[in-house]
């Protein structure tokens, strides 16, 4: 004998049938980014996305600049995340014109960044001691990671997924600077 009512298995089904029915619904607004118009502002949306976040990554990478000069010490620790830093860079810089030239692309980036290694004058103030130095770091990581993550609805599909792989490592740089110090 079957049971009567609401039961739970019914309730998720119909939270999922009307969930469903939201999200065919909201699909329905892409004719107008077919039009030339609507195509021009989402270009112009993705290259403001993609300039706040190359700004938040250039921010991060001064921090680890600051970091360095005040610590050297800890270079053997930093360097391969300071890397992997100037490599979001260059993933987020904006896609050459020519096809011939992404192979270097990535190449000449991280050289460029790294010749500017020397802080600006107004760098990010960093902790004398260096455990405190790397907590600070790994709270810039954090707020990376979350800016990467609230830009993730604006973003167009391909933006959001290098997105979505810059707010992971960022979160992983900062599990390193913390508790994967601790192992």
């Amino acid at each position: 004998m079957g049971r009567t009512g609401t039961t739970r298995r019914h309730a998720l089904r119909a939270a999922g049938a009307a969930t469903a029915g939201l999200l065919t619904g909201c699909s329905q607004d892409s004719p107008a980014v077919d039009s030339p118009a609507g195509i021009a502002r989402a270009a112009k949306a993705e290259r403001a996305l993609r300039m706040r976040a190359t700004a938040t990554n250039r921010e991060l990478l001064d921090q680890y600049d600051a970091v360095l000069k005040r610590h050297p010490g800890q270079r053997e620790r930093l360097a391969p995340l300071r890397a992997a830093v100037v490599r979001q860079l260059a993933a987020l810089a904006p896609e050459p014109s020519g096809s011939a030239s992404p192979a270097a692309s990535p190449s000449a980036a991280p050289s460029v960044s790294v010749t500017a290694a020397a802080p600006a004058p107004g760098s990010p103030a960093v902790p004398a001691e260096p455990a405190a130095a790397l907590r600070a770091l790994a709270a810039t990581e954090r707020r990376t990671s979350d800016a990467h993550t609230a830009s993730l609805m604006e973003a167009p599909p391909e933006l959001a997924r290098l997105l979505a792989s810059l707010a992971a490592a960022s979160a992983a740089h900062a599990y390193l600077l913390t508790e994967g110090s601790r192992s």
